[in-house]
């Protein structure tokens, strides 16, 4: 096993926003990139207080699995800013898919364009089984089915993803779906929301007596 680190932001099973079926989310810690109208602000910053062994992640996996899973989507921040921990994470996730004999898929987000990282990572993206590349663009129109703006392509990466992905790469976004989590005062929205969806949600919420002390989005 890899006695390698990651800087992990959350992590929250099941989700059922961010590719097909239920699915592992893992949201890495730390971006360079920071595209305008990002929802996910807080995972910009890096904070070794975050930091998780990688064989820590993969029992925290295991457990909360319980090995009934589809898929195991990454996201955050940009997982391909921690290069050295994402391919010891796949790794480990691949021992994994194996041991299990179950055929789950590893879909990861990247605000890199998808030449940079053919360039920089083609061995991480080879771990791979489906990629969204490409940075938000908040004032392009919303991008297909699990994406945030018309730029952002959904590529098959290996044969799971081609079988997997096919019918979805070129799937409008259906109407949009968030998924709640709680965890002690931390409210966590998952998915991709619509434009403003944020707002309305905060609004909502105000009315309702819940005023948010922070948010991720502004």
């Amino acid at each position: 096993m890899d006695a390698v680190a990651i800087q992990l932001n959350k992590a929250h099973y099941p989700v059922t926003v961010l590719g097909p079926g239920r699915r592992i989310g893992l949201w890495l810690q730390g971006c360079s990139i920071g595209c305008r109208g990002c929802v996910s602000r807080d995972t910009w910053e890096r904070d070794d207080g975050r930091s998780i062994a990688v064989a820590e992640l993969l029992d925290w996996c295991r457990t909360a699995s319980g090995g009934d899973l589809d898929g195991i989507t990454i996201s955050g921040g940009e997982p391909f800013d921690q290069p050295a921990g994402l391919a010891a994470l796949l790794r480990s996730l691949a021992g994994w898919r194996r041991e299990l004999g179950r055929e789950f898929d590893i879909l990861c987000y990247s605000g890199y364009p998808l030449r940079t990282l053919r360039e920089r990572h083609s061995g991480i993206l080879d771990m791979l089984d489906a990629v969204v590349p490409e940075p938000f663009v908040e004032s392009l129109p919303l991008g297909g089915i699990w994406r945030g703006s018309s730029n952002q392509p959904l590529i098959a990466l290996s044969e799971l993803g081609r079988e997997r992905y096919r019918e979805y790469a070129t799937q409008p976004a259906a109407p949009r779906r968030l998924q709640v989590a709680v965890e002690r005062d931390r409210i966590w929205y998952i998915g991709i929301p619509d434009r403003g969806d944020m707002g309305r949600v905060e609004q909502a919420c105000r009315e309702q007596g819940l005023i948010f002390a922070r948010t991720s989005w502004r």
